[in-house]
């Protein structure tokens, strides 16, 4: 097996579902979604989405259950991503060789920008819900698709991602040298939370038992841990 060649046609098939759950550019709206599509079309790693996918299939996970959670999944790291490189934050121009979303639209539409896949993130989990109709019993999905959504509520936001970012933001501006546990504070939300989002989501979604959940949940935080280390010494070299 070539690994980069099946490691293109995953990012393929995801990239594809991600244009799938996009919203379209219309209405008086239209500006922040036009911007929103922009910052999602940017190209990347697509890495969350991935592990989430290949964590849902290693545990037996089978249908489309799990795709409205991958894209949710990159809209929110996409939101912080924009908001990373806002003038109030990273003041960033460029990212990925090309013009960051507040730059072509401005600051205050790439706070909006960054908002609505936030929230737009969660519009389409909640699409993960089987449709059912009045007189038939509730899908066996339902506590899944609801734990699910929990892990991604908690993890993107304040005792996830957001405080992670919020220590960053302090850190930057504090005196004194941090210490390792501000440091290990850091890297396990900012960047490790939404990484153990996505595995645990996977694993949820295709029926795993608590056990396997905590052990995944301990393995993606060291591979979120390791991955800003490496992610650190490359921007100083």
């Amino acid at each position: 097996m070539n690994f980069n060649l099946e490691m293109e046609k995953r990012q393929e098939k995801i990239t594809g579902i991600l244009e799938y759950y996009l919203p379209k550019e219309e209405g008086f709206q239209k500006t922040v979604l036009e911007a929103m599509n922009y910052s999602m079309r940017a190209g990347g790693k697509r890495l969350r989405p991935l592990l989430m996918l290949e964590t849902y299939r290693m545990f037996g996970g089978e249908g489309q259950i799990i795709e409205p959670f991958m894209a949710a999944m990159e809209m929110i790291h996409t939101h912080s991503l924009i908001h990373d490189d806002l003038p109030a934050l990273d003041n960033d121009e460029y990212r990925r060789g090309r013009k960051t979303t507040w730059s072509v639209y401005g600051d205050g539409m790439g706070v909006l920008a960054g908002d609505g896949l936030l929230n737009y993130a969660f519009e389409t989990a909640f699409r993960a819900f089987p449709a059912c109709t009045s007189g038939e019993p509730v899908d066996p999905n339902y506590p899944r698709v609801a734990a699910a959504l929990n892990i991604l509520a908690r993890k993107a936001g304040i005792y996830g991602m957001i405080g992670g970012q919020n220590a960053d933001i302090e850190a930057e501006e504090q005196a004194e040298p941090l210490t390792t546990e501000q440091i290990l504070f850091i890297h396990a939300n900012k960047t490790a939370a939404l990484i153990q989002s996505a595995m645990t989501i996977g694993a949820t979604l295709a029926g795993a038992t608590d056990e396997e959940i905590a052990a995944l949940e301990l393995c993606a935080y060291n591979v979120g841990i390791a991955f800003q280390i490496q992610d650190d010494i490359l921007d100083v070299i």
